[in-house]
């Protein structure tokens, strides 16, 4: 399969973008919403997400066999890699569950078509219709699809025009989603541009903003900050900046008839997208009384990893990656050459392919990711927190391996200190259709909201 030039994105590499062409290009976008996107209903928008989902997740569908093949060399991620990447997210673009977003975010999945109202609305006779952004830009960061797939559901289901600014090197997953959707609906895929150009270039940005009612950005906070600041003041923004996981599993849980399954599913959110996204784990915080839980953990972790590597393995990295992984591996050799009881550390032999460490100290460690993971034990959930409070303000999801009885208690007090996405281990790299995303509305930042009073 060729990809034909339907984008921006299908340029080739040595061909400049102007100004001009970012304002022609969202100019185009707009008439094309008028005739084609802005006079669809909901009914029709989710029929098209569905069926494109379903397609996705088989095995003989054109767009996901190129994306398996062409994939590894232009994400670095390898071909089971991606395959289970995309299975995890294609799985929950459902009817049921795009209605259950409407819902929520909403009140309704009839908002946006017609003014009707909910039940706390019917008791003051109120009626109230959302309305998306004619033209929405979206600036994606890193090589993980999922912001740009989903951003670019959550576009189609408010009927806006969208323009997807990916990195350089980060467009071909969502430029091959963006081509299957032109393909089984020409007319929805002219209502989509993509691109791609390195951050910091303010002529093309100050273009698209221009033209631009709303827009979404994630990457790093300076990043976040950077589009904010370069916003004319009406535009509506939806930031979404720097985060980290971690994971937390009980003595009750580990020292159970699950234990093998629990460090199955840990090893599972380490090697999703390589431990590369914001919804990966840096660290797996164990109860532990001295008794060893959480060493013998790390142990069935590292032999998990060992296997998952030969079934999955990981995609290439850059040298400075390689070298950066290395160098930290050295640290630990030392400190557990000099304190046993405290350190220890298992790695792939021969490569970087993947790396435990066992620490003692239950300060929060930042991972160098590529499935390198840490290992701490804690006597219980308040001193997990304590080592956790320098990441506070920026965790996303705590993956929980615990004993039902304990469930309700420990997620109390992760939401309390600030976490803001709870889920089984395994499931840290696959959230539902509905994730209030950093804890917020996922359409409250965009849809204007008119309400009549009867």
């Amino acid at each position: 399969m060729t990809l034909p030039n339907y984008f921006l994105a299908d340029l080739p590499p040595e061909a400049d973008l102007t100004p001009a062409m970012i304002t022609d290009a969202c100019l185009t976008l707009k008439r094309n919403r008028t005739q084609y996107l802005a006079v669809r209903d909901t009914p029709s928008i989710l029929r098209t997400l569905v069926r494109t989902g379903e397609d996705w997740l088989s095995d003989d569908y054109p767009f996901r066999q190129f994306a398996l093949k062409e994939g590894p060399a232009h994400t670095g991620f390898s071909a089971p890699t991606l395959a289970t990447g995309l299975d995890n997210f294609f799985r929950h673009l459902t009817g049921e569950n795009l209605e259950a977003l409407l819902a929520q975010e909403l009140g309704t999945p009839q908002r946006l078509d017609a003014f009707c109202a909910s039940n706390s609305d019917s008791r003051t006779r109120r009626l109230a219709l959302g309305t998306g952004p004619e033209l929405v830009g979206h600036i994606t960061a890193g090589c993980v699809p999922n912001a740009a797939f989903m951003a670019i559901v959550l576009g189609l289901l408010t009927r806006s025009a969208q323009f997807i600014k990916c990195p350089r090197g980060g467009a071909f997953l969502p430029r091959v989603f963006l081509h299957s959707l032109y393909g089984s609906e020409p007319k929805l895929g002219a209502c989509i541009e993509i691109a791609a150009w390195r951050g910091g270039s303010p002529a093309l940005e100050e273009a698209l903003f221009a033209q631009c009612d709303g827009v979404t950005a994630t990457g790093s906070d300076e990043a976040v900050e950077a589009v904010r600041r370069a916003l004319p003041p009406c535009v509506r923004f939806a930031g979404y900046g720097h985060q980290v996981s971690f994971g937390y599993v009980t003595r009750e849980a580990i020292s159970g008839w699950r234990a093998k399954k629990i460090v199955a599913a840990a090893a599972a959110d380490v090697v999703a997208w390589d431990q590369l996204g914001c919804l990966s784990p840096h660290v797996f915080y164990v109860e532990d009384n001295g008794v060893g839980f959480a060493l013998h953990f790390a142990e069935q972790l590292a032999a998990e990893l060992a296997r998952r590597e030969a079934a999955e393995p990981r995609g290439r990295i850059s040298t400075e990656d390689a070298a950066q992984i290395a160098a930290r591996r050295a640290i630990y050799e030392v400190r557990a050459a000099h304190s046993p009881e405290t350190t220890h550390h298992w790695c792939s032999p021969d490569s970087t392919a993947w790396t435990v460490i066992y620490e003692a100290d239950p300060r929060f460690a930042l991972s160098c990711l590529n499935r390198f993971i840490y290992v701490k034990p804690v006597l219980d959930v308040a001193e997990a927190l304590r080592g956790a409070d320098p990441v506070r303000d920026h965790t996303s999801t705590v993956g929980l391996a615990a004993q039902e009885h304990e469930l309700e208690g420990l997620a109390k007090q992760f939401a309390r200190w600030g976490a803001t996405r709870l889920c089984p281990l395994g499931q840290m790299q696959s959230p539902p259709l509905t994730w209030r995303h950093d804890g917020r509305a996922l359409l409250g930042d965009l849809v204007r909201w008119t309400d009549w009073e009867q």
